[in-house]
């Protein structure tokens, strides 16, 4: 397997161009390729500026998930810190959590950010949202996002080798006409719900919020998966009071 490490946009585009497969951290397709075959030609991005960027409105995805740190949102950076066992986090990356990844345990701490997807495609690099990239399976670049007022992000236990653990992430948002946007994500059995409703930042509004919330795609969520929500709900209305 010939691997590819480009250091510009450009390169990128004529590896994928060869057919090259994207490998994020590897850490998900090297036991297929074992059983399977491995590929002519692979790429990695890790080597690529673009891809590796660590702000407090973009990452990259090729940036590891141990990299992640308090320059991202507290939703995004509890979220990598909660996958697997610290050599997994060592190697495994943003991209190939998102986009190669069936748990995707960063896409609720994404789309609670509502962050929009850089991609690369060889016609050039381009935005769009987070289901074409799921859907499409993009080259991801990185994401990017608007700084929220508040995040939270809770992983429930889990029975090894049982179902995925149950994950809610939520954050508050300042809207450009002044409003205060709540947007709410949960993982659970491996099917990721989103809603989102206009609150008013206080600790009263917990009951009306998750009433609206419920009313949307997590009403289908099971009784326990409601409490966790309405916890971490509460939980961000008290941290706006508080400040």
């Amino acid at each position: 397997m010939l691997l590819r490490l480009p250091t510009s946009v450009s390169e990128a585009q004529e590896y994928m161009t060869e057919g090259a497969v994207p490998i994020g951290g590897a850490t998900l397709v090297w036991a297929t390729w074992q059983r399977d075959g491995f590929p002519d030609r692979s790429m990695s991005l890790r080597e690529l500026p673009e891809a590796n960027t660590i702000e407090p409105e973009a990452l990259g995805a090729a940036v590891v998930l141990s990299r992640i740190d308090d320059r991202v949102p507290e939703v995004l950076r509890r979220a990598a810190a909660g996958v697997g066992t610290g050599a997994v986090r060592r190697t495994a990356t943003v991209g190939g959590n998102i986009v190669g990844s069936t748990l995707r345990c960063l896409l609720p701490a994404a789309l609670v950010l509502d962050a929009r997807a850089v991609i690369l495609e060889p016609e050039g690099v381009t935005e769009t949202d987070l289901a074409e990239v799921l859907a499409k399976r993009h080259l991801l670049l990185s994401l990017r996002w608007r700084t929220p007022v508040t995040s939270n992000y809770v992983k429930a236990a889990a029975e090894p080798g049982g179902p995925s653990p149950l994950v809610v992430a939520a954050a508050l948002h300042r809207v450009d006409d002044g409003r205060t946007l709540l947007r709410v994500a949960v993982r659970s059995e491996d099917e990721v719900f989103s809603e989102s409703a206009e609150c008013h930042g206080d600790a009263a509004d917990a009951e009306d919020l998750l009433r609206t919330l419920r009313n949307g795609s997590l009403g289908r969520l099971p009784a326990s998966a409601g409490e966790l929500v309405g916890r971490q709900v509460t939980d961000l209305l008290a941290r706006t009071a508080d400040r």
